[in-house]
């Protein structure tokens, strides 16, 4: 299976659902500044692949601009959304929050390498920091920030304490320039390791990445966010070598055909199914015993290390896996 250069978990686009965003998009009613920016108080505001260079890359260069990527359709955004818009309301300018409609944008989607929403990252000096995945609890979300704020005073922006906000205390006291490096690394800003496998994967050389991400992890064998990116150009890898129609019919004629399987769930989570595909994987584990169940299950784990601790799915399926194997 061929898959364009900038193949990415975002997934297929449904085009009903990006027409239905554009049209609420139009009928939103916008506070716009003397430029034709959507204000909201100025501290909270929606992005369009038209509006994001001005609105979050040139903006990034005086505050950090948070970007909150959502669906109408999805319940955990809704969860998410009002506990960011809360804290931005609080920050008080200390950073901005951005509003993405992935279904009204799906090439900003496809270039931010959207896997699943709600999914939260920020941009800092024209930089992308790594953020999270899912409706994560207050409390983590304002540690989070509070390292993005770390990061941001790395680069001589204002302190959140400066701007007004508090998401810099709620995080822990800073202790100066060694600490806040050991922040930015540990979000894999400025990370050679990450430079060089990013520009890997924009040059579409997925051995490459593959091979950045592996020394990585030999220097730190715990590098959360090398395993996370090892396990998704694997992946990468994995689908660009399939027969998409043979997948399937041979998962369709074999239920119980581990490595048929496997490919569809692979196939599935390339496309965004996240859900699906664990699910059909669950289902081999649930109907197969020993060599093959055994197969199914380091699959299914490995599927799992694409996506950043905490995730809600991620979760729901280890359980159902638990009970499946206690």
């Amino acid at each position: 299976m061929t898959q364009p250069r900038d193949f990415s978990l975002y997934g297929a686009v449904d085009l009903g659902a990006r027409k239905a965003a554009a049209q609420r998009a139009q009928q939103a009613p916008r506070a716009d500044g003397p430029d034709g920016t959507a204000t909201a108080n100025g501290h909270v505001f929606d992005v369009t692949e038209a509006t994001f260079e001005a609105d979050v890359l040139e903006r990034s260069r005086t505050v950090p601009v948070v970007m909150d990527l959502w669906a109408e359709w999805c319940g955990p955004c809704k969860q998410l959304s009002p506990v960011l818009e809360k804290l931005a309301a609080e920050a008080d300018g200390a950073w901005v929050l951005a509003k993405v409609d992935v279904d009204a944008n799906p090439q900003l989607s496809a270039a931010l390498q959207v896997q699943s929403i709600p999914m939260v990252v920020a941009v800092v000096g024209g930089q992308l920091v790594p953020g999270f995945l899912g409706a994560l609890p207050e409390a983590q979300v304002r540690q989070w920030l509070g390292q993005l704020m770390q990061v941001a005073q790395q680069l001589g922006m204002p302190s959140a304490a400066d701007a007004g906000g508090d998401q810099a205390d709620e995080a822990g006291p800073g202790t100066g320039p060694p600490e806040q490096e050991g922040m930015a690394e540990g979000l894999g800003y400025r990370d050679p390791g990450m430079i060089e496998a990013q520009e890997a994967m924009e040059r579409g050389d997925l051995d490459g990445a593959a091979a950045a991400f592996e020394r990585m992890l030999e220097a730190d064998p715990g590098h959360p966010v090398a395993a996370q990116g090892l396990a998704q150009v694997n992946l990468f890898r994995r689908v660009n070598s399939y027969d998409e129609a043979a997948a399937r019919r041979a998962a369709a004629s074999g239920p119980d055909d581990v490595d048929a399987q496997s490919k569809v769930a692979d196939l599935d989570l390339a496309n965004g199914r996240v859900d699906d595909a664990f699910d059909r994987l669950l289902g081999v584990i649930r109907r197969t015993s020993g060599e093959d169940r055994d197969q199914a299950r380091r699959h299914l784990i490995g599927l799992f290390d694409i996506f950043p601790a905490g995730d809600p799915r991620v979760a729901k399926a280890r359980a159902t896996l638990s009970t499946l194997l206690f």
